[in-house]
């Protein structure tokens, strides 16, 4: 069998995509190819998807801005992606389309290959910094795996409610401002993260400071351009251990391949390899 596979989005020229599934494909000794399928926001995303469906595609993934736009033409969704409200990743099966998204259990597969002690101890305290869409597949992956007490700090608190509102969570939450996360950043075991604060070309931008955050505490950003952000390097000055957010990149796609293949790859020196290229951009 040859695999044809895809990525939809845009902007997404300069995706890592293809260079991580390319690698997959070659791991699991399967043919086929990942290529990436632009779709500009003024074409008829309607159109487009008519136009895919009549390909012999076995699968997609999906990125901004069309998370939400793809599930209007799936034939059917994973509780997961249905919960979150967004996809990222279609499946072809005998002509059906089947939606997932895999953004939350690659960051939590990241997360274990790094620290599985973790997740001995699901009574440990997590914090999410932010409240937008990789916030809430954090959440849900968190509070599926079982860990019982996970607070949401973010500038606006109906954004963090509505979030543990669609999960119907069973993990105490508390809703928290930036400053009281600060202020409390020391009651925490794991604090995640999950906004675009830190980012090229502001990686001198921090989403709270990192003083009152404890020793041995794990402090994980999904940003990964730069690799080590300013809030990963000052966590780690105060004695944190650090997760960088290119991991949840490689994880997700590991995911998305699983759900095609039926395959899982193992990463051997694929997290290092990529941190390699990103840290050549």
């Amino acid at each position: 069998m040859v695999y044809h596979l895809k990525l939809i989005g845009y902007p997404i020229k300069h995706s890592l995509s293809p260079w991580i599934h390319e690698q997959f494909l070659e791991k699991a000794n399967l043919q086929g190819t990942y290529t990436i399928n632009e779709i500009n926001p003024e074409d008829s995303f309607e159109e487009q998807m008519n136009r895919l469906k009549k390909e012999q595609i076995d699968g997609f993934n999906v990125t901004v801005p069309y998370k939400q736009a793809i599930i209007p033409f799936l034939d059917v969704l994973d509780e997961t992606a249905r919960k979150m409200g967004a996809v990222n990743t279609v499946v072809n099966k005998n002509g059906r389309w089947i939606g997932y998204n895999t953004d939350g259990i690659g960051y939590l597969r990241s997360l274990e290959s790094m620290y599985p002690e973790l997740f001995t101890d699901k009574k440990k305290r997590v914090l999410l910094l932010g409240a937008g869409g990789a916030t809430r597949a954090i959440y849900y992956a968190l509070d599926a795996s079982g860990f019982t007490t996970i607070d949401i700090a973010n500038r606006t608190r109906a954004s963090a409610e509505e979030i543990t509102e669609a999960a119907n969570s069973s993990a105490q939450t508390e809703i928290l401002s930036l400053e009281e996360a600060e202020k409390h950043a020391g009651n925490y075991d794991l604090i995640i993260q999950t906004t675009s604060v830190g980012m090229k070309p502001k990686q001198n931008d921090t989403i709270i400071k990192s003083d009152n955050i404890k020793t041995n505490a794990i402090v994980s950003d999904i940003v990964y351009q730069p690799i080590q952000t300013k809030f990963l390097r000052c966590s780690a000055e105060r004695g944190a251990m650090t997760h960088q957010g290119h991991t949840m990149l490689l994880y997700q796609a590991q995911y998305a391949f699983e759900i095609w293949t039926g395959k899982k790859i193992k990463m051997d020196d694929m997290e290092v390899k990529l941190k390699d290229i990103l840290e050549g951009r």
